[in-house]
């Protein structure tokens, strides 16, 4: 690579690893070139995205922003999985490492924590961004349902009494 291209995707990689919330770290070595295909196909799904850079190129780029401390993981074959949503990428990380052996993941950060591979695997149980937003919208839209039950109760059994006396008067 020339000079200026070095200064260009260092540039990148630093602009990224500002705006990220979540960088995740692993081993790729052995991946055939579908299996990466499919991998970064996966992470754009969960709105993430997957970097592979040489290391020392990594290594300066990581200088001044929150996820400075994956610095030490940048060794061999690596490949960077970055997020905004703190769950998307080692979600995706996880269950890509499940099906393929050959893709270890080393740890990561999470802005200025330090995630060990366990970290990591705890961060990808927890529900997305967007799971808990359902839920919380289910929370509040569940008391305004009820109510909405509770005031026509009244008027559907009135409505059953009147269909009842209606019936037997036409019986009758």
């Amino acid at each position: 690579m020339e000079r200026a291209a070095k200064k260009d995707a260092v540039d990148e990689l630093n602009g990224l690893f500002k705006t990220t919330s979540v960088a995740i770290v692993a081993h790729y070595s052995g991946l055939t070139v579908a299996q990466m295909q499919k991998l970064r196909m996966q992470m754009k799904q969960a709105g993430a995205s997957v970097k592979v850079s040489k290391n020392r190129l990594a290594k300066i780029a990581l200088e001044g922003t929150d996820v400075v401390a994956i610095g030490p993981l940048l060794k061999g074959p690596t490949v960077i999985a970055t997020s905004n949503d703190p769950v998307a990428a080692p979600k995706v990380a996880v269950e890509f490492a499940k099906t393929n052996e050959q893709f270890v993941i080393l740890g990561g950060s999470m802005g200025k924590t330090v995630l060990n591979v366990d970290g990591v695997k705890a961060l990808a149980s927890l529900p997305s961004l967007d799971e808990l937003r359902g839920k919380i919208v289910g929370l509040l839209v569940a008391p305004a349902t009820k109510i909405a039950q509770l005031t026509t109760a009244p008027a559907a059994k009135l409505a059953r009494v009147v269909q009842a006396y209606a019936s037997k008067s036409e019986a009758a």
